[in-house]
């Protein structure tokens, strides 16, 4: 059975890094499409970056990350990762690991699979 584990979370000043890793293990099949979504407290779950394991259409990004995180895969491990970097207070919330076999854009609700989060802090 697919399951997705998150690591890397932390507490961080602003304008720190931090690299999120999620390895899934499992049909591989099933986890075509690798994402990451964030929730902050209050607020509605959201997807931040999203990709296939051969990069087609390239890696999508949300416009609340696009241009400090950056997300990429290692298929022989079937490991997916977040870089993230200039780390505000703002990104402060619980960062999560997503799955399926296809791409679902940003609407979390379509996808299949799920990991526990991985808690990040940033601190001003």
């Amino acid at each position: 059975q697919v399951q997705l584990m998150e690591s890397g979370g932390g507490s961080v000043q602003a304008g720190g890094s931090l690299r999120l890793s999620c390895a899934a293990t499992g049909d591989t099949h099933s986890t075509n499409c690798l994402a990451w979504f964030r929730q902050i407290p209050g607020r509605e779950r959201e997807g931040l970056a999203r990709m296939y394991p051969s990069g087609a259409g390239g890696p999508m990004y949300s416009d609340s990350v696009k241009g400090r995180f950056t997300i990429s895969r290692d298929n022989a491990k079937n490991t997916v990762y977040l870089q993230m970097n200039s780390l505000r207070p703002e990104d402060t919330a619980m960062y999560y690991c997503a799955a399926d076999r296809l791409c679902h854009g940003e609407k979390w609700r379509n996808y299949a699979y799920w990991g526990q989060g991985t808690q990040v802090t940033v601190s001003s």
